[in-house]
């Protein structure tokens, strides 16, 4: 009887999570390399593509950490004829630098505009092509009927979007399936050796539709990513003490 009432239970809620847009035969063959620990925080255990994400930072080195962190994650959502469409006013991400996070700067198409509402108008109409694998876009305000029209603009050509917010102070709700901080972290070279060490990101997951959210420390090392395992229950700790302090502030 318990059997039958958890396959009734598991049943309604994969059709829920098919409802809301996951589909794991979509994503299977687009396993994260290196981060079981932040998928598992997903609904059936996968990073959900054909949805649309937020991912947060400030001006400056949080920029070029996002970039990079999210250049990475596209090396595996993506195959070398995938197309990736980077909308922003102003460039900030320098091309060949991607190469280095497994994308081939040929794959990414940059739409400079002169104003976001031009970014946003970019934005849903490159994520309603099917031929896209991707759209990253660069905004500082994203209104909740704004992310409604996005998703709209999904739910034919199953393309992923990712909304880079640089503006924290204009955060509201909106219909992303999930929303990211991430910042950068000092790197370290190998048996301390002099150089230049690998990347290394504090990834927080905020926010998760259907799943758990949580903080990472990662490293982009050997053209994959790898979760320094030392370091997360003492990051969580330091980003619980930070969210206390400015509540008490």
């Amino acid at each position: 009887m318990m059997e039958a009432k958890q396959d009734i239970i598991n049943r309604l809620r994969n059709e829920i999570l098919a409802k809301q847009g996951y589909k794991p035969e979509l994503v299977t063959a687009y396993q994260i390399k290196g981060l079981p620990e932040i998928e598992a925080a997903f609904p059936n255990g996968v990073f959900p593509i054909g949805m649309i994400h937020e991912m947060l930072f400030q001006k400056g080195e949080e920029a070029a950490a996002c970039s990079g962190f999210l250049s990475a994650l596209l090396s595996s959502l993506t195959t070398p004829e995938s197309l990736i469409l980077w909308i922003s006013v102003g460039r900030n991400l320098f091309p060949p630098s991607i190469k280095a996070f497994g994308v081939e700067p040929h794959q990414i198409v940059f739409v400079d505009a002169k104003k976001e509402k031009e970014v946003l108008w970019a934005l849903e109409e490159g994520l309603k092509c099917q031929g896209i694998t991707a759209v990253v876009a660069e905004l500082s305000e994203l209104s909740f009927m704004q992310s409604k029209r996005l998703q709209l603009a999904i739910e034919e050509s199953h393309v992923t979007g990712f909304v880079l917010r640089t503006d924290e102070a204009k955060l509201n709700t909106t219909t992303c399936v999930s929303r990211w901080r991430i910042s950068a972290l000092p790197s370290e070279t190998e048996s301390g050796m002099p150089g230049v060490g690998f990347p290394r990101w504090n990834v927080e997951l905020l926010r998760v539709r259907n799943g758990q959210p949580g903080v990472w420390q990662v490293e982009w090392h050997g053209n994959q990513f790898q979760i320094r395992h030392n370091h997360i229950e003492q990051s969580k700790h330091e980003i619980s003490f930070q969210k206390i302090g400015r509540l008490r502030a």
